[in-house]
């Protein structure tokens, strides 16, 4: 059953706070604090809304109104437009899943990262299937570079080992589980559940890829009453150009490192008294965190272009400047 934790309750004698737990195209399936039923309300008309979200609905159990949110978590589109896709709403957690039955992906995870601390939640980094790994702590080990500050933890769902995991299930919290399809995420909402209120399938032996089990966004609430959001698994992680922020925080490191540079303005290839170099060069910063924080940052600027007019003139008027002196020196008129 859902508890109600907020301190900003809306609810009066008329109306009814209740937290979505489904989204379809027009309605969606939602849950009411002390109340075990799940309802279908209405879909609200021109509103964007995501699992996670409270409504507030009148006495007849239509949507009138959306409540702030405390964190919102969104990906670029995979159009590449500036529009963004929202996952899910007022988390407190985001749980980033990678299974042990492969190398974890560790671009995909630094992608992820930026977006969980973008939306104002706070991720972990969750490796799974750790009894499908030889050395899990090693495992571990490999990725917390690639994780600045924050925890790094390697759980067994099918051994029920959760591990610190266990500390997160708490009333009153809520997790998103984030992650490509195999990561295990759904059979990781079932241990924490201790039922089987997801999906699962097995991976492929013959390259260790999952199945799309979960084919839409779902919110469980938990035996000890936290909530946890199951997700498909994104076969795509792009960022949006609001995520500068969170781009900062996930790459923590680098931009640490940055700041004590000799030059303000210093492009960390090979100018003196650069302390990212110097630090890739005592082996303290991996040489591809560099490359991949320069690689973000250079397609958070093409979707920053791509919504400000003002950079998209700019943009033009540097490409007709730079046309005109090939055109020169070429002696063409």
């Amino acid at each position: 059953m859902l508890s109600d934790t907020s301190d900003t309750s809306t609810s009066t004698s008329t109306t009814t706070r209740a937290r979505v737990a489904r989204v379809d195209r027009s309605a969606y399936d939602v849950l009411v604090p002390g109340d075990p039923a799940i309802r279908r309300v209405p879909a609200l008309a021109s509103t964007g809304v995501t699992v996670g979200d409270w409504l507030v609905l009148d006495a007849d159990d239509h949507p009138i109104g959306l409540e702030p949110r405390t964190s919102l978590i969104s990906r670029g589109t995979a159009s590449g437009t500036s529009h963004s896709q929202l996952l899910a709403a007022n988390v407190d957690v985001v749980l980033l899943c990678a299974g042990l039955t492969s190398p974890p992906p560790l671009r995909r995870l630094e992608r992820l990262l930026a977006l969980a601390w973008e939306s104002g939640a706070t991720p972990v980094v969750v490796l799974t299937k750790a009894d499908a790994c030889a050395d899990p702590d090693a495992a571990v080990r490999a990725v917390e570079p690639y994780a600045p500050g924050l925890g790094v933890l390697a759980v067994s769902a099918a051994t029920g080992d959760l591990g610190a995991l266990r500390r997160l299930d708490t009333a009153g919290t809520t997790m998103v589980l984030l992650g490509a399809s195999g990561a295990g995420k759904s059979t990781l909402v079932n241990a924490l559940a201790g039922a089987e209120v997801m999906a699962t399938q097995e991976i492929r032996e013959v390259d260790g890829k999952g199945r799309h089990t979960t084919t839409h966004r779902e919110l469980v609430v938990l035996p000890s009453g936290a909530v946890v959001i199951d997700t498909p698994g994104l076969r795509g992680v792009a960022l949006h150009g609001d995520a500068e922020q969170g781009l900062a925080r996930a790459f923590s490191d680098v931009e640490d490192l940055a700041s004590g540079c000799r030059f303000a303005d210093c492009s960390h290839v090979s100018e003196p008294g650069c302390a990212v170099t110097a630090s890739i060069d005592t082996g303290d910063l991996p040489a591809d965190r560099l490359e991949s924080w320069r690689r973000l940052q250079r397609e958070l600027a093409y979707q920053a272009r791509r919504t400000d007019t003002r950079l998209q003139a700019a943009e033009k008027a540097k490409w007709r400047a730079i046309c005109r002196e090939q055109r020169q020196r070429g002696g063409r008129p």
